[in-house]
């Protein structure tokens, strides 16, 4: 028997914790946890070509694929290399979670166009000194997505026979 107490939710907030549910610094959060973020969300559509932000921005949002895909870039000498393609369901621009961030790529539209959820930085922080439990679950995501990148570079280190200094990295 339902709780005739607990909190009802709209379909449409249903809907976006079913779709939070499915992005990694979410997908720890019950429902009312994640109903913290829905009044910081905006949705803001870009069109192919835009730049969402610029390497060495500072990190002042969280941002969450509801359409589209975005290449993220990092220079290398005149050139953009693209380091990951981003879909539906993912996000990007993860170290708005942590304070005093600055960028580490560039985040360029490649589809047509994309519709973007955007989370404020100050949002987040917000969320995170009212709630120790948010943050510390999705904290706990972001070393999980980090430990998986480092993971991801240490193979392609050994996979392209060290042609990249490693050491610079911890320097």
């Amino acid at each position: 028997m339902r709780n005739p107490f607990s909190k009802t939710y709209t379909e449409a907030e249903e809907n976006m914790f079913h779709f939070l549910g499915q992005i990694k610094f979410f997908e720890n959060l019950k429902d009312k946890e994640m109903a913290r973020f829905i009044p910081a969300m905006h949705h803001r559509k870009y069109v192919k070509d835009e730049v969402v932000f610029f390497s060495k921005d500072p990190s002042q949002a969280l941002y969450l694929v509801k359409s589209g895909d975005i290449s993220l870039t990092i220079d290398v000498k005149d050139n953009f290399e693209t380091i990951l393609e981003i879909k539906r369901g993912e996000a990007f621009g993860e170290n708005s979670l942590i304070e005093n961030a600055k960028r580490t790529y560039t985040a360029l539209i490649v589809s047509d166009e994309a519709e973007l959820i955007v989370i404020p930085h100050f949002a987040i922080q917000e969320i995170f000194d009212s709630n120790p439990k948010i943050k510390a679950k999705m904290m706990t995501s972001l070393a999980e997505y980090y430990n998986q990148n480092n993971q991801r570079l240490f193979r392609s280190y050994r996979e392209s026979f060290g042609f990249f200094s490693l050491r610079q990295m911890f320097e």
